[in-house]
């Protein structure tokens, strides 16, 4: 049976200049699927061009009303939205987001399938897609442009501002770190693994928690934490990560040993409402703080990092953290800890975690979208069903849908 797979164009201000496909990933798929005809919608936002889709062969058309299934990135807005289709697409909404139950609410009423990207798992639970590992990336080079402009080392240029990652990468040359430089990062998902890509092309050797705390180095140093490394039981019995990740309480963080040792936090954790901080407000106030720089690519608002007060912007990269008022201050006053806190990392390099996106499409999703589902990976990760309905798998959302019992706005993130 024929199918028909619209591209919609971003419509979220400010404006994203990612697609779930690039001008070669559709010609990709419509080579391996032939039952399936692709469309996009003109835009004059996106990283690809429009000419560089239709220079393929691929429609480019300013009304895509008939086609079945339809992806994009960001949230859709909801006068976009097309009655009685499959919308792909990150809703936020399955935290129960305020900002976007209108947005729910909209596709329920028009009776639409939303497949949100965020819960696309496969039979073992793991995420199958996603911008995570990109994220890490341009964060932790982030992290480096902003150490080098908070002790006037170097200047990196903005990520931005490069046309891809093999321009970026080429500005990591530019990075002279001080001989005793120490570094800690924490995280090994997509985030942590997409940093580490950017360290390792660096002259900076890794070195285990424990030789990080009490050795003293001739060169540049790093040390990659595990939760177990910085996280401790309140009764004194030896860490166990599955108890930990059943329920945090009744343990406490002993990350204040790194703030003595790091002159550079990279974080790329994953952390649950409930966990303990990673360290307080009151712990950046320690006499003998040597932490300078913070890269908070997981970026949780007044949350387990303290001195990441507010987000960030892409222009605007970073601000400076007074330990001592709790205050924002210039970041390169003295004292002050740079905090680079950005929430939309990918978005500096759009072409190149598109590419990355994908790939992880065409491998992981569309298989399970066009052919067998032995596994239900579709039907797991569709918030709705196009009888106008919440699916079995997210019925917890009654009550957000109705109004009730909705997080405060200042608990979001």
């Amino acid at each position: 049976m024929q199918k028909k797979l619209g591209i919609i164009k971003e419509g979220k201000v400010p404006s994203d200049e990612r697609v779930p496909l690039t001008p070669t990933q559709c010609l990709r798929v419509l080579e391996e699927y032939p039952n399936i005809e692709i469309k996009v919608q003109k835009s004059p936002v996106r990283a690809f061009k429009d000419e560089e889709y239709s220079a393929l062969g691929i429609d480019v058309v300013e009304d895509i009303s008939d086609c079945d299934i339809i992806m994009g990135v960001k949230e859709v807005n909801i006068e976009d939205l097309i009655p009685n289709k499959h919308f792909f697409f990150f809703s936020h909404t399955i935290k129960e987001q305020p900002y976007n139950r209108k947005l729910l609410q909209a596709v329920i009423e028009n009776k639409i399938q939303l497949t949100d990207y965020e819960v696309l798992k496969d039979k073992k639970g793991n995420r199958i897609i996603g911008f995570g590992r990109y994220a890490g990336i341009v964060g932790c080079y982030n992290a480096f442009l902003t150490y080098g402009l908070k002790h006037s080392l170097y200047n990196l240029k903005p990520a931005h501002q490069c046309e891809d990652r093999v321009e970026m990468e080429g500005e990591l040359s530019k990075v002279r770190l001080l001989k005793d430089t120490k570094i800690v990062m924490t995280g090994f998902g997509r985030v942590g693994h997409g940093a580490l890509e950017i360290i390792n092309k660096l002259p900076i050797t890794e070195v285990s928690p424990e030789e990080f705390i009490e050795d003293n180095f001739d060169g540049p140093v790093f040390t990659h934490l595990a939760t177990s490394d910085y996280t401790a039981r309140d009764d004194g019995k030896p860490f166990d990560r599955d108890v930990f990740y059943a329920d945090p309480a009744g343990h406490h963080s002993t990350f204040q040993k790194y703030l003595k040792a790091a002159d550079l936090f990279i974080a790329c954790h994953y952390w649950e409402t409930g966990s303990p901080f990673l360290f307080t407000r009151e712990d950046l106030k320690m006499d003998d703080l040597r932490l300078s720089v913070v890269a908070d690519i997981s970026c949780d608002i007044d949350g387990p990092v303290a001195s990441t007060i507010r987000p960030s912007t892409i222009t605007d990269p970073i601000y400076g953290y007074d330990p001592h008022t709790e205050q924002e201050v210039d970041f390169e006053q003295q004292g002050a800890i740079a905090v680079m806190a950005v929430d939309n990392l990918p978005c500096e390099l759009p072409k190149d975690a598109s590419q990355d996106f994908g790939n992880e499409l065409i491998k992981y999703v569309l298989p399970a979208l066009f052919g067998e589902d032995p596994d239900d990976i579709i039907a797991r990760g569709s918030e709705t069903t196009k009888e106008g309905e919440l699916s079995p798998y997210f019925e917890y959302l009654t009550e957000y849908l109705e109004g009730k019992g909705e997080l405060a706005e200042d608990q979001l993130n």
